[in-house]
């Protein structure tokens, strides 16, 4: 028998969530097909990705109408209001979804205290099941919210095993409920979209490639980045910084390299819709991030064989490169602790550099979305 499964994941910007929902969604959809799987369209946030998930036989359901176009995206409270609005529109119509559609399953990835409350006061035969997506702010108004519907939801799954002993700590779900869930990053067909001879003209020939990605936001922490690679400058002129990603610290971005007179030496090329070309002719990938699930992008950067430093953030980072035995961990945003890193990397051994690349990529395939399926259909024959 067929089972309906949902997916609720509004979301305003193109943020590794999107891309781990949608792949999510198609590997439950690609390697089982008997199951009907439906992407809630809340706002019109999806719709750009209709063809996608039409050729991929996903169904969209449309919550509302399409204001998606409407809400403000950039900045901290525009972005807090924006959700507040997408809360209050979505009310109704979601309990009217849940009625009339009666779905067997719905994963909650993003604005979930919608649909929790909507549990906490409304008796479904609908499995809830709570993705938490990135690294939880665990304040008392979560976990008043969380602890309050514990008994009525029916799994939690995490992206780390860190964020699992985590959650196991506070008590706040039962420990029999809580799974780590690895994000589904990793899809064979994208990765083959190489382009043969790859080159980017803005970028110099005659230089080795630090390369990082990722929204130009207060969590990547680009400007510590950005200061610590001058430093790095002053010793080592052989390579240049390449930052992918757009974002709203973009402007503060291009002003602090003008202002540092190093527009020849760090490049903001904005979004990619294909990061492999770059990760594939870089020396080593940085992730700098204050905290992080796991960070998509040294999983696709290990993927296409690049050396990885990355910040100590909480949560996922140190988990990935076991502690620091298959690449670089840094303090995160501590002055000196990436410079220093910069300068072990270009001092270390060649073959311990080749060592840790291939300890690295073994690990990767458990972000595959086929890995992901098999994790996906043993959570729904709970």
């Amino acid at each position: 028998m067929k089972k309906k499964i949902f997916f609720w994941s509004p979301c305003l910007n193109p943020v590794g969530t999107i891309k781990s929902t949608l792949n999510s969604a198609l590997s439950l959809k690609k390697y089982n097909n008997t199951n009907d799987i439906f992407m809630i369209d809340v706002c019109g946030e999806w719709t750009k990705y209709k063809k996608f998930l039409a050729d991929n036989s996903i169904s969209l359901i449309n919550l509302n109408f399409q204001y998606f176009k409407f809400l403000p995206k950039k900045g901290f409270f525009l972005s807090r209001l924006s959700y507040t609005i997408i809360f209050v529109l979505s009310f109704i119509p979601l309990v009217n979804l849940l009625r009339y559609h009666k779905p067997d399953t719905i994963f909650l990835h993003l604005i979930t205290s919608l649909p929790l409350i909507i549990l906490k006061f409304f008796n479904f035969k609908t499995d809830f099941i709570l993705r938490i997506s990135g690294y939880p702010k665990l304040n008392i108004l979560r976990k008043i919210l969380w602890k309050s519907i514990s008994n009525k939801i029916k799994l939690v799954t995490c992206p780390t095993s860190d964020l699992k002993k985590t959650l196991e700590k506070y008590e706040i779900f039962e420990c029999k409920k809580l799974f780590f869930l690895p994000d589904a990053i990793i899809r064979v067909d994208e990765l083959r979209k190489k382009k043969d001879n790859f080159i980017d003209e803005k970028i110099p020939k005659d230089k080795k490639i630090i390369l990082t990605a990722g929204r130009l936001t207060k969590q990547k922490n680009h400007k510590f980045l950005i200061q610590e690679f001058i430093e790095f400058l002053k010793i080592n002129n052989k390579y240049i910084l390449v930052i992918l990603g757009d974002g709203e610290k973009k402007v503060e971005l291009s002003q602090l390299i003008k202002k540092k007179g190093v527009e020849d030496r760090v490049f903001l090329l904005g979004h990619k819709s294909n990061i492999y070309d770059y990760m594939r002719v870089s020396d080593v990938f940085v992730l700098s991030s204050l905290w992080e699930e796991v960070g998509f992008v040294i999983v696709e950067a290990a993927l296409c064989n690049s050396f990885i430093i990355s910040s100590d953030c909480p949560n996922g980072p140190r988990e990935f490169l076991d502690n620091g035995k298959k690449g670089i961990l840094f303090e995160s945003n501590k002055k000196k602790a990436l410079l220093d890193s910069f300068n072990k990397f270009v001092n270390m051994d060649k073959n311990v550099i080749f060592q840790n690349k291939v300890s690295l990529k073994k690990g990767v395939k458990k972000y595959t979305i086929f890995r992901h399926s098999l994790e996906l259909e043993k959570i729904l024959k709970i």
